[in-house]
């Protein structure tokens, strides 16, 4: 498995922004999808978006327009822009990678960071 450090999490007025980072580090052959998912207590954790190592993007119906997720392959980093943001995007953000430590090695997929808390609140 890969290490995958989140950061940029924090309180945030409605209607602010931030800029979570997510690094992923250790025995790393090749990571195709990276992706944002949050949770809130009692909820299951759901996808918020997604990138692929071609850059294709995909989004929740709930963030499209506001938040935007890049990478940096060449860092094995993957970023999320979160604008506009809004008491209902208050949840812990976790980062996940697919990824395989050898050419031959399987695709593992439950690579996850620590996650960090966005709270959203005036």
């Amino acid at each position: 498995h890969v290490q995958l450090v989140e950061s940029g999490g924090g309180l945030v007025q409605p209607g602010g922004s931030l800029r979570l980072s997510c690094a992923a580090s250790g025995k790393i052959f090749s990571i195709r999808t990276m992706a944002w998912y949050r949770q809130t207590p009692g909820k299951q954790r759901e996808l918020v978006a997604s990138v692929t190592s071609g850059g294709s993007t995909n989004y929740a119906d709930s963030v499209k327009g506001r938040f935007t997720i890049s990478r940096d392959n060449a860092k094995n980093t993957v970023y999320l822009q979160m604008n506009s943001l809004k008491p209902e995007d208050t949840a812990v953000y976790y980062c996940n990678a697919e990824s395989k430590s050898t050419a031959w090695a399987r695709w593992q997929y439950d690579n996850w960071g620590q996650g960090t808390q966005v709270t959203v609140s005036s």
